[in-house]
């Protein structure tokens, strides 16, 4: 195999910085004559020329489930006694994220500099705010270990949260998209056919058969279909863009609760992640007021953010988390009722794990209730959609013998 050179920083034994080129056939092999040499490596790149370049179009994104794998494995070493310089060049070394990889060595560098970790972790975007002041809190009590633990578990939660909404959605789109295809198609290459037989022995076609060839007219029209892929387009784009933004949030959000059928299991994920981030924070000693800011924010759902704002204000002034949060309908009965008993008895903490507990279950319970209503329902859609235009094409040939008499 060809060699290829990378160039390589690293640490000496006496913690100055070094620079070098050394030509390997791998990275991995760059790295192991760095550390031959006795020094620490913290980053390294290729620096070929021609072929032997070393492309990467991208490198990605630093998946949840990456931090919650990151998480359980730092918690482990941590546990075990190792250092943390040489738990991030471990982690850095082993992860499958490119992206991921490269933050953890800056991390160290950062750390190795004196930065305290959970400073080192706010400068990168790629961890949420809940685990940058988890890990302070950490820090600050001495049991950094138990914190990236409860971290890992509650962003474990977050993934299995997120992977029931992508379960309870993607059968109902998946269909759609299927019956829209199919309708388009229908509409494009297979209408016209009979409208052009239709039309060769005269009279008039009944009125759904007229209301088909009429659609058929308009989607196989370049003037129609062209402009309203990119209207379509423009408007998917747009959202993707702007989906964050407050004034968009202001209005998706509240709707999400309202929608038919997924609206209760919106409502129920929104509550568990709020629940779950809560108690994490709570339990890993973060203080109340800046917990209730985190949470608000990693809710998901600006009508959640909204009601945390009242209780933080509640709280300044003195006044249990409970009474303002029977206010907002948004919580149920059991939600406060819970969290005052928490209050009173100085078991917040647990209390709101139990909640989320609950909720998690529910979350999921309330999932496979949507998927055993939504098969039949997505089956009869289709076929009602396929089936109705196929009678209305074979409505005028019903006709036939008479207009050929």
């Amino acid at each position: 195999m060809p060699q290829i050179e990378y160039r390589v920083k690293a640490r000496s034994r006496t913690g100055r910085l070094v620079e070098s080129k050394i030509k390997a056939v791998s990275e991995a092999e760059a790295l192991s004559r760095v550390r031959q040499q006795g020094m620490t490596p913290i980053a390294v790149e290729s620096g070929g020329t021609g072929l032997n370049r070393e492309i990467r179009f991208s490198k990605g994104r630093v998946k949840l489930k990456d931090i919650a794998v990151f998480s359980r494995q730092f918690a482990t070493m941590l546990n075990s006694g190792l250092p943390i310089l040489r738990c991030l060049a471990i982690l850095a070394e082993q992860s499958n994220s490119v992206r991921l990889r490269d933050v953890l060595l800056e991390v160290r560098e950062q750390v190795e500099k004196g930065d305290a970790l959970s400073d080192a972790l706010s400068r990168h975007s790629e961890f949420p705010p809940i685990m940058v002041n988890m890990v302070r809190a950490g820090e600050v009590g001495g049991f950094l270990d138990e914190t990236m633990l409860q971290i890992a578990e509650a962003t474990e939660s977050e993934v299995r949260l997120r992977g029931k909404i992508k379960a309870a959605l993607t059968y109902p789109v998946a269909v759609g998209v299927i019956a829209i295809l199919i309708t388009i198609g229908m509409l494009i290459f297979i209408v016209p056919v009979f409208a052009t037989l239709f039309s060769e022995f005269g009279g008039e076609l009944p009125l759904p058969t007229r209301i088909l060839v009429m659609a058929s007219d308009t989607v196989s029209n370049p003037l129609f279909f062209v402009p309203t892929i990119l209207i379509v387009g423009g408007l998917v784009f747009w959202y993707r863009k702007t989906k964050n933004s407050p004034k968009v949030r202001r209005v998706v959000d509240p709707l999400k609760f309202r929608i038919p059928v997924f609206g209760r299991l919106f409502r129920t994920i929104a509550l568990a992640r709020f629940t779950r981030n809560f108690a994490t924070l709570l339990h890993a000693g973060v203080p109340i007021l800046t917990t209730l800011d985190i949470v608000g924010d990693t809710s998901g759902n600006v009508v959640i953010a909204d009601a945390v704002s009242d209780i933080k204000d509640s709280v300044r002034q003195g006044t249990g988390i409970a009474r303002p949060l029977n206010r907002h309908d948004v919580f149920p009965d059991m939600v406060v009722q819970m969290i005052a008993v928490g209050e009173d008895s100085g078991a917040l903490d647990q209390m709101l794990d139990k909640v989320a507990d609950f909720y998690d279950q529910e979350a999921e319970s309330t999932t496979e209730q949507l998927m055993a209503l939504l098969e039949p329902v997505m089956i009869v859609f289709l076929g009602g959609i396929v089936g109705g235009m196929i009678i209305a094409m074979y409505l005028p040939i019903f006709k036939i013998f008479d207009l050929i008499q």
